[in-house]
């Protein structure tokens, strides 16, 4: 195929199997956002045409690429053994996690109760939902979805983002085992199912560790509803042949209480270190791939309950131009109808409310209605 330039304007045609063609026009933005966003081809229809330079829509400024990136010798240590927890170790697994809370918001986890080869079969599945035509994935659209519990799509909130993020995904929202089976994919319901059960406990541990470290008392119906939504998403991003100028996903935290995280062994997670003054002094390490972990960060809601101890970490995901990656997050959320803010024993303790008391569904609705940015999100909450 002749090398597409950016500059060009050309159509494209794509052939499905079920022989219906789709064309777009390179770089016409409404013909691209339609093609891409709205008959659901996805990022992944971009690649399977051929092209070999990002089109515009996808560009981001400089100052949101990845492209200074320092990988520190210290995240070895963010690296743990879950099943210590329950042993004469118990204490110095505590701390461990907890200083990861307060530091950096993200650790990972061996030895976590999920098993190994349901691991695998988890990015099994994901690259077979996203092999799938076209149409095949089209119908769980928003809009169109047979239920509102499970959601195909592209990028975050494309209509609202100046450049657009360069992955597909598949959400599901776990409600009970019965919609489960009759609504998600059939190409992932069942592992995706099990992945949130066998994950369960060990979110319950590690969340009584972090609050019990607050000097917090939370009975199990508390913390049951501190995660008592739970999403899970299968994220697809194909190869780029421009690398340097996208994102997989943009600078963001995350809304919830806990994230767990699946990766492959392909990398491409950053995640930001502390503070910094200005854009250029960042520095953003890599969380590097780990045969049989699983990666936990620090939600919004978190740092909120805490009053600001626990830091939810700002990070984002890089493309590449080599193999497409896929991973797997469940995000473990409180009920919408629950009312998230610091602990009344923190304020006490503290002196100060650094947030206010809000509805997790309002939080939600806010989070879902603006594009990524940072930790801005958390301005929602701020007192």
């Amino acid at each position: 195929m002749q090398e597409i330039k950016t500059e060009e304007i050309i159509t494209l045609h794509l052939i499905f199997s079920s022989q219906m063609a789709s064309t777009f026009t390179y770089n016409d933005e409404n013909s691209l956002f339609n093609f891409v966003v709205k008959e659901g081809n996805g990022v992944k229809g971009l690649v399977d045409s051929g092209l070999t330079e990002v089109p515009d829509r996808y560009i981001q400024p400089p100052q949101h690429r990845i492209n200074k990136l320092h990988i520190a010798e210290s995240l070895k240590d963010m690296t743990i053994d879950l099943s210590e927890l329950d042993g004469p170790n118990h204490d110095q697994v505590a701390k461990a996690i907890t200083h990861a809370a307060e530091t950096l918001g993200f650790f990972q986890v061996v030895n976590h109760g999920v098993p190994l080869e349901l691991l695998e079969s988890l990015k099994v599945v994901a690259h077979k939902f996203f092999a799938q035509p076209a149409e095949k994935k089209a119908v769980y659209l928003k809009g169109v979805s047979p239920s509102p519990m499970v959601k195909y799509g592209t990028s975050f909130v494309p209509e609202k983002e100046k450049a657009l993020e360069w992955k597909d995904y598949v959400s599901m929202t776990y409600t009970n085992d019965g919609d489960a089976h009759n609504f998600w994919p059939n190409e992932c319901k069942e592992v995706a199912l099990e992945y949130i059960k066998t994950s369960t406990e060990m979110v319950k541990k590690l969340l009584q560790t972090l609050i019990g470290n607050l000097g917090v008392k939370a009975d199990d119906s508390r913390l049951d509803e501190l995660v008592g939504l739970k999403m899970v998403n299968m994220n697809f991003y194909p190869t780029c042949p421009n690398p340097e100028v996208t994102v997989g996903v943009g600078r963001h935290s995350d809304m919830g209480t806990l994230t767990v995280l699946l990766q492959d062994g392909i990398g491409g997670l950053y995640v930001k270190k502390g503070e910094s003054a200005s854009k250029e002094d960042e520095e953003w390490i890599e969380i590097p791939p780990i045969d049989g972990a699983l990666v936990i960060n620090v939600g919004d809601t978190l740092q909120i309950l805490s009053n600001g101890r626990y830091k939810s970490a700002e990070h984002r995901v890089r493309t590449t131009s080599t193999e497409s990656r896929v991973s797997v997050p469940i995000f473990n959320t409180p009920l919408p109808v629950v009312k998230i803010g610091p602990f009344p024993e923190l304020v006490a303790r503290d002196g100060v409310a650094r947030y206010r008391e809000v509805m997790f569904g309002e939080y939600m609705n806010n989070f879902f209605s603006n594009s990524h940015d940072g930790k801005k999100s958390l301005d929602f909450a701020s007192a």
